[in-house]
Parts: C-alpha cells; structure tokens; sequence
C-alpha cells in the first residue's frame, strides 16, 4: 500500500528514504498492524518481541522528525505498553559533527559577517552536535562565554517533507484500521507538525527563555541563559554559556559542592510552579535539559518547545490529586469524564476511578507507581487522554525519575503538598485580579455608556401621565433598572479604580 501513496515530486525521495530504512530495521510487521502494508503477515510472534527496539533505531536512523515523533508516542502510555514506552523513551537525536566549513555560509549569512569578526574568539570544533543543529563556543567582546546553536543545512525542507508523508500515512491508517482510529493519527502528526515548526525556528526558542526567564525573575536560584538577540534569528540562536553538573546522581553533586536534597526540593518546586501556576513548562525536563550550577542553583536549558497549560486544567490536576489522596472515586470519575476524548461508557470511567482508589487512595501518593497504573487502566479501558493533559504526566514522571536519581528516597508528593500553598497565594495575590477587575469593570463601564440615552427614555416614561388604575408597573421597573444602571457605573469606576491601585 506504501508503493501507491500520492506524494508530490518534491517528497519522492524522501518516501524512498523512508521506505529502504524501513526494509533495513524489518518493519513490514508494524506497517502490517497499521493496517499499510498488507504483504505482511502480523502473527510473526519473534519479530514482534523486538520490533519497539527497531522501530526505536529506525526512528533515530531517519533524523529529528521520527525521533520528535517518537518522543510524542513516549508520552502517549494511556495508549502504548510499558515495553514500547520504555524503548521510545531511549530515543535520542545524536548526530554526527558536520565541519565547520561546510556551514560557514549559513552562519555568515545568519550574521551578517563572519564569526570570527563578529565575537572576540570563536571555535570551529563543535561543542557537542544533534539531528537538528550543533554547537559552537564564542566569546563576545566584553568577554562573555556564548554559544552558537546553528541549524543544520537543509533540515528544515527535510522535515516539512516528512510531515506531509506522515500526514498522509496517518490519513491511510485511520482509514484502514478501526484500532488505529482509536489513536487518533492525524491528530497526533499534527501535534508533531506544530512541535516542528516550534523548534524549526530557533528565535522561538529564544522567546521561550524570555518568558521563563520572566516567570522566574524573582527566584535566582533559577537561571535561564540570557539570549543575545542582535545574532539570533530562525536558523542561529546565541545565548550565554552556563557550566554546571547535569543532576544524574548525588555523589556527582556533591563532589561539585552541590547538596543534592536542595537541588532535588528546588527541582520539583520548579516544575510544579510552571505547571500549576505559570501554566507553560518545559516539556522535557532530562538530565541533559538542567545543569546544577553552584549556590544550589539549576539551568534550564533547551527550550525549543514549551508545554502550556490552561487554569481549567490546572485546577482539573488539583482536583485529581486532591481526590486520590480524599478517596473519592466520585471526584475522579467526574474529572475523568472531563479528560476523556471521543465517546467513553461510563461504566468504563467508573471502573478506572475505584480502582485507582482501590490502589491509591487515602495514602502518600508514590507518582511513578500512581501514574503507571493510572496508565495501563486508562488502556484496559479503552479511555484516550488529551494530549496536553499527557506532557504534564511526562513531566512531571521525568522529574520524578530525575530528583530520584540524586535523592533515592525523594518524595515528590511532598512537593506537591506544598505547592499548594503557594497556589492559594497565587489565586490571591493582586497581580492574578487585576486583568479581571479591569476586564469587569470595562464590562460594566459600557452599559453606563448608554446611560444618557437609557435615562432620557426612563424620564420620558415617568413624566407621562399616572393612569386612574394606579402605578403602573413599567414605572417600577424603571425606578429599579436606574438604580441598577447608576450602581453599574459606580461598581464600574470603582473597579478600575482598584485594578489601577494594584499596580
């Protein structure tokens, strides 16, 4: 079925890429049970036992838009077995070194001049290299270490054709296959493809470290390398240089003078405050993405994607955690229902809730232990979880796994309980009511815009006149409705008044 996809001239050679990798890792077995090759029988039981690790090397073999792809289906274990979860998630986008001079012209391009003019010393040996770019130090003028994170040549018409493909794949396997459908491909190449053109443009990048950077201002503990906007654009980003100890186990930390149980409190604080206060968060918090830096500080690094996070869900997160840990299989259920997409028996919902109540209820949540079993009945019943619900349980698991690693008895429960008293703080503080008093107050400052005209037609009415029966009762309704209008201006101005005093 491969053979006759409809591909544009442009993408031919790319499919035929594709096509002989996916000969090479002996993948006929999984394009059989997606229902796109049906040359392939699908009851091969030993190429079944090895086709998650396969499927992991052809992804790396075929470059950063499979390997993207394979870190989206990592997070997806309401849907995938631990076995596939376990292989996805040693996906890697390493790749080797290109000499320099065979990306000179993009990067003098990107400056305006060459980098040996535009920094006080530069080096031509990469730093370190991926499937999407490499790395290069700097130095800039007043003596500052940077870096030089250039987009690798042609990368860019690489992936966008690879998005198309898998569009169309996606397309042909929903169409083919009732058990695909529930998995909902298109949707997620297109998750795939806005995550791409996310991390395609490397000044997003850059603007994503300006919004952590200003999430944290007040925090210095947090450090977010600064971005050096006269050099960056789509295919360059320049940022400080930060030298630090990626947190993989306590005695590294020490040995540097870090204390591991600061970083291991400080590391959860962070995530949970983006997650449940700021509401963006990095996506992808490994080892290789913070570096401990000494004071007990941690670096935030590699920020071409952040997860976003509405307060609806933010409050549905509380709510969840709350209900685990109160036993209220009714709460559950009702936040389930909330989550799940697509049309779910309810008999199927409330089965999860008891039993995840069953083993979890009304005692020190253990996260990874929680969120694996909450996963596999989220499978056994058939219920699929939004895709922004999903980045914050692999957030949330990554650092769990991280801070376990440098603190083995390390509750992140604990960090959750106290997160929630800087999120009643937060729900208080001026800051957060200020948009909505102004907003309010705005609302209430139109309809005093009509009052001239309202109160014009109400003396009108009220200077006609008295019939023999008796007050007529359009007459109190106006009395009434000026009084409400005249308070609406009041509370109006009032509230404007108080959003600006909060400045």
């Amino acid at each position: 079925m491969l053979n006759i996809l409809r591909v544009a001239a442009r993408d031919r050679e790319r499919l035929a890429e594709i096509l002989a990798v996916a000969s090479r890792f002996g993948l006929g077995l999984l394009l059989a049970r997606l229902g796109l090759d049906r040359s392939t029988s699908g009851d091969d039981a030993a190429g079944a036992d090895d086709l998650p690790r396969r499927t992991r090397l052809a992804f790396e073999a075929l470059g950063p838009t499979f390997v993207k792809l394979g870190q989206i289906l990592a997070t997806r274990s309401d849907l995938l077995p631990p076995e596939w979860i376990s292989e996805l998630e040693r996906l890697h986008s390493q790749a080797p070194t290109l000499p320099f001079e065979q990306i000179r012209n993009l990067v003098e391009q990107a400056l305006g001049e060459s980098p040996e003019t535009a920094f006080a010393s530069f080096e031509t040996t990469p730093l370190a290299a991926a499937s999407m770019a490499q790395v290069h130090r700097a130095t800039i003028y007043d003596g500052q270490a940077v870096v030089l994170k250039i987009r690798r040549p042609g990368i860019d018409r690489q992936m966008r054709a690879d998005v198309r493909l898998l569009a169309q794949l996606a397309a042909m396997a929903e169409a083919s296959n009732a058990e695909i459908r529930r998995y909902a491909p298109t949707d997620l190449v297109r998750s795939l493809a806005d995550a791409i053109l996310e991390e395609l443009d490397f000044a997003n990048e850059g603007r994503n470290a300006e919004r952590l950077r200003d999430d944290f201002r007040d925090d210095p503990r947090v450090v977010i390398p600064a971005i050096h906007w006269q050099w960056t654009s789509e295919t360059l980003l320049v940022m400080d240089h930060v030298d630090g100890v990626p947190p993989r186990s306590g005695e590294t930390l020490r040995a540097a003078g870090i204390d591991p149980g600061a970083i291991a409190e400080l590391g959860a604080d962070l995530v949970l405050d983006m997650v449940l206060i700021n509401g963006r968060f990095h996506a992808d918090p490994h080892p290789g993405n913070l570096l401990c830096l000494t004071g007990n500080r941690i670096a935030l690094l590699d920020l071409g994607m952040l997860g976003h996070v509405s307060p609806k869900r933010r409050e549905e997160f509380i709510d969840f955690v709350r209900s685990i840990t109160a036993s209220d299989p009714d709460e559950i259920a009702n936040v389930l229902q909330r989550w799940s997409t697509g049309t779910v028996p309810a008999g199927n919902i409330r089965r999860t809730a008891e039993r995840l109540i069953a083993r979890h209820g009304g005692q020190r949540i253990l996260l990874a232990a929680m969120v694996a079993d909450f996963m596999t009945l989220m499978r056994q019943e058939k219920l699929v979880l939004p895709a922004d619900l999903l980045l914050i349980f692999k957030a949330l698991m990554t650092i769990d796994g991280v801070l376990s690693a440098i603190v083995p008895d390390f509750d992140l429960s604990q960090a959750i309980e106290r997160s929630s008293l800087r999120i009643a703080m937060h729900r208080l503080s001026p800051a957060r009511w200020e948009t909505t008093l102004q907003s309010v107050g705005r609302e209430l400052l139109r309809a005093g815009d009509d009052a001239p005209r309202l109160i014009r037609a109400a003396v009108a009415r009220l200077e006609a006149p008295v019939p023999e029966t008796g007050p007529d009762p359009s007459r109190v309704a106006i009395v009434s409705a000026l009084r409400w209008l005249a308070a609406a201006v009041f509370a109006g101005s009032a509230l404007i008044a108080a959003a600006i005093g909060l400045r």
